[in-house]
């Protein structure tokens, strides 16, 4: 009998290894997804404008339950204490696709690639800005690796891994910014008239580079990772209930404003952290 209890136990516990992996599936999923949306409302922008536009909802809906998944799987992987080295690398392969590509597809095809002629300089601008943000994305995902993996023996002058923040804007949030803005708008921008469309698909451009430069910066965000954890459970409860009755309602602006707040935050953060430092600094020389 004990010897049954004991394999028993095991199966459960080998099962329990399937429960990310099956999220960080269903991440890939929505990435795909996302992907063959905005392709498919790409070629239809002219032909079908309000279709194209309800496929690029979907496009950026499907990244917004993406970053659902991603959140889930990791939470999971510690709550059930399954955390393995393959999984750590297939959830960055992963978020290369759901927030790498998808959301670059999304604003090229929602966009930059609708509005602007191959012709155009400014095309071949939009083009390179969306490959760097590509970029800055692996490159975030490679060093939040390192750091998990080998938290003391880094590199001269990186950050050392804390728990409470990321160093640097991860991607996940960065590509939410981009659906959350489609979602508000999921209209073409190409339709919308020619001076009004060069200005929103520039604006977007100049978004994308700073949220390139913004995963690669060494600025601090709060992780979350901790919430949840303590005795305050109830009132978590409380505020995720409001957030998702918010979310169904007013999804539009509610995912806007979350997305918009929490890549915003790191900012504010740092300049407020810049602030402090000089007034210590000029007390420091009026008493000296």
């Amino acid at each position: 009998m004990e010897s049954d209890s004991n394999t028993v136990h095991k199966g459960i516990r080998k099962g329990l290894y399937l429960i990310p992996t099956a999220f960080t599936a269903a991440n890939i999923a929505m990435g795909f997804l996302s992907v063959l949306a905005s392709v498919r409302g790409y070629q239809i922008i002219d032909s079908n404008p309000e279709q194209a536009a309800i496929y690029f909802n979907y496009a950026a809906k499907a990244i917004g339950l993406a970053i659902l998944f991603d959140t889930l799987d990791g939470r999971l992987a510690r709550m059930t204490k399954t955390s393995t080295e393959l999984g750590v690398q297939l959830d960055s392969l992963a978020d290369v696709l759901t927030f790498g590509i998808a959301p670059v597809v999304l604003a090229y095809s929602w966009g930059i690639g609708a509005t602007f002629n191959e012709a155009d300089s400014l095309h071949n601008i939009g083009v390179f800005v969306l490959f760097v943000y590509l970029m800055c994305g692996v490159l975030r995902l490679a060093r939040f690796n390192l750091q998990a993996t080998r938290p003391r023996v880094l590199m001269e002058g990186s950050q050392k891994v804390d728990k409470k923040n990321f160093v640097g804007l991860p991607i996940p949030p960065a590509a939410g910014l981009i659906a959350a803005i489609v979602h508000f708008g999921p209209t073409p921008i190409s339709i919308l008239g020619e001076n009004i469309a060069r200005f929103y698909t520039i604006s977007l451009i100049v978004l994308t580079a700073s949220l390139g430069l913004l995963m690669v910066s060494t600025l601090k965000y709060t992780s979350f990772k901790n919430v949840g954890t303590g005795r305050r459970n109830f009132y978590l409860i409380l505020v995720l209930g409001t957030i998702g009755m918010l979310i169904w309602l007013y999804s539009q602006y509610v995912l806007l404003l979350l997305a918009a707040t929490y890549v915003g935050h790191g900012v504010v953060w740092y300049l407020m952290g810049l602030l402090r430092t000089r007034s210590g600094t000029e007390a420091d020389a009026s008493t000296g």
